[in-house]
């Protein structure tokens, strides 16, 4: 095949990962931004190439809100692009923007950008905790926004806490467990045995925030350093958004790296790209055990790059929680004993979480292996929100059998927007049966709520609060919930309210 001017090429990448916690020394993410961004253009082999820039995206940022987050940079770089962008929420973003800045790309709409986020989330806290004021630029609401910036729970998800990311994973995993038909003990060990596989790879990852190997049994075991925070997780299975990271990557077309001279053994080809977002809130799917979306983005992503999962060599899998490893490993087919990696950084609980900005360090991470191992093929996957926002690509050290093919997603949405999901009521009353739970664990180790999902006689699905006795609580933890029989009522002040 001859290779197509337009075919995008990934030519440059650049992490940072600065785990010193000094407020004192540390920098802004706007700062580390123009940093990662100006080493990305360093390690494409022509620092000059960014004041040729003409799409610029960044990843929202956390840690710090500014104005108009894309302009400022643009300005620190000496760059004056035609597009600017600036996301919302979503841990899928990094991906999908390079799925974007493809299609952009191949339609001769630009022909070269920089993608790129920061999180300054340690530092910040660190400070908070010392009464320090970082001398930061001042926070400004940004003037705004270029994607749909929708919350990601309903009120009524919000009403009995489902709502926060430690607490939602959960639901999913235990769901998960039942429908695997394991118990208690023989999830734990899977959990421990598939966690620490990607500590083992975070501990040879020198940008990762904890690069230190850990044992399925450290992982798995509740303690004083290893607390429950939501059952089944202990602190150890959750993502670590407390960190100071950074990462960069310049996509550019065939034609456009040429032209500035850019070493082609530095190139990346992008070979594929999806991405899709299922029904938006969590309570309003067909199930808990498995994302339609998530299937269809990796089957897609394989699809559109002429691949069967065979012939993929690695993957990082998106890993905030090990349910959304476990998803996207039960949607390809994969088992514990696959040989191939998991994931190319250590994941979210172990190199890092830095807000949405994660898959900019995986798909950096996969650059950096493919340039050395060149035959091989990688697929990355994000997440965005609760099993909500998916997107998947395929790279490669070599060019793609055949030209790029932008995603195009209208009858996969159709299919979304076709599936049947339980009625769901606000008011439940009656006998019931156990769906999915989750139980929320205080600092002092002790269980302070349980969320439950749940199901009445005529099949329609409910969210409760589970009876706020300790005993419950701790019973909810020791034997399999899904499934149980029990009985919720409607209270006027407290909601639904869960028994035995």
């Amino acid at each position: 095949m001859t290779l197509d001017s337009r075919q995008p090429v990934i030519i440059g990448v650049a992490q940072h990962c600065d785990r010193s916690r000094d407020p004192g020394r540390s920098l802004e993410p706007l700062a580390m931004m123009e940093l990662v961004a100006r080493r990305a253009a360093e390690d494409a082999g022509r620092p000059g190439l960014l004041g040729r820039l003409d799409a610029l995206l960044v990843v929202n940022v956390i840690s710090r809100s500014y104005e108009d987050a894309p302009g400022m940079l643009a300005r620190r770089l000496g760059a004056a692009p035609a597009l600017t962008y600036y996301s919302a929420i979503g841990g899928e973003t990094p991906q999908r923007l390079v799925n974007q800045v493809c299609e952009r790309i191949v339609r001769g709409q630009a022909r070269m950008a920089l993608i790129v986020g920061a999180e300054a989330m340690a530092s910040l806290m660190a400070a908070r905790r010392m009464g320090v004021e970082l001398p930061w630029t001042p926070r400004a609401t940004p003037r705004r926004i270029d994607d749909e910036p929708r919350p990601g729970h309903s009120e009524l998800e919000g009403r009995y806490g489902a709502s926060l990311p430690i607490r939602v994973y959960p639901l999913f995993e235990n769901a998960m467990r039942a429908h695997m038909g394991l118990s208690l003990e023989e999830h734990r060990r899977r959990l421990g045995l598939l966690c620490a596989r990607l500590a083992e790879v975070a501990a040879r990852n020198p940008y990762a925030w904890f690069p230190v190997a850990r044992t399925a049994e450290e992982i798995t075991t509740v303690s004083p350093q290893n607390r429950m925070v939501c059952f089944p997780y202990p602190k150890l299975m959750n993502a670590i958004m407390e960190v100071d990271q950074a990462a960069a990557l310049i996509v550019a077309s065939v034609e456009a790296a040429r032209e500035l001279g850019v070493p082609e053994e530095r190139w990346v080809y992008v070979w594929s790209g999806a991405h899709l977002a299922d029904r938006w809130f969590h309570s309003e799917r067909p199930c808990y055990y498995r994302s339609l979306a998530q299937e269809i983005v990796l089957r897609r992503a394989l699809e559109l790059a002429g691949l069967g999962v065979d012939d993929v060599d690695m993957f990082d899998f998106y890993s905030c929680f090990p349910s959304a490893v476990e998803g996207a490993m039960e949607a390809l087919g994969l088992g514990l004993d696959d040989p191939r990696p998991l994931t190319l950084t250590g994941g979210l609980p172990y190199a890092g979480g830095p807000g949405n900005n994660y898959c900019s360090h995986s798909i950096a991470a996969a650059v950096e292996r493919l340039r050395r191992e060149r035959e091989k093929r990688a697929l990355v996957t994000g997440m965005g929100w609760y099993f909500t926002k998916h997107a998947a690509g395929v790279y490669s050290g070599r060019p793609p059998p055949s030209a790029y093919r932008p995603y195009r997603p209208e009858a996969d949405a159709a299919l979304i927007e076709a599936q049947e999901s339980p009625r769901l009521v606000a008011e439940a009353e009656g006998p019931c049966t156990v769906e999915t739970y989750t139980v929320a664990f205080g600092r002092d180790g002790e269980p302070e709520e349980g969320i439950v999902v749940g199901r009445l006689a005529d099949g329609s699905r409910f969210l409760a609060r589970a009876e706020g006795d300790r005993e419950l609580l701790w019973e909810m933890c020791r034997r399999e919930m899904v499934g149980e029989r029990g009985r919720v009522r409607h209270d006027a002040a407290a909601g639904n309210v869960f028994s035995l």
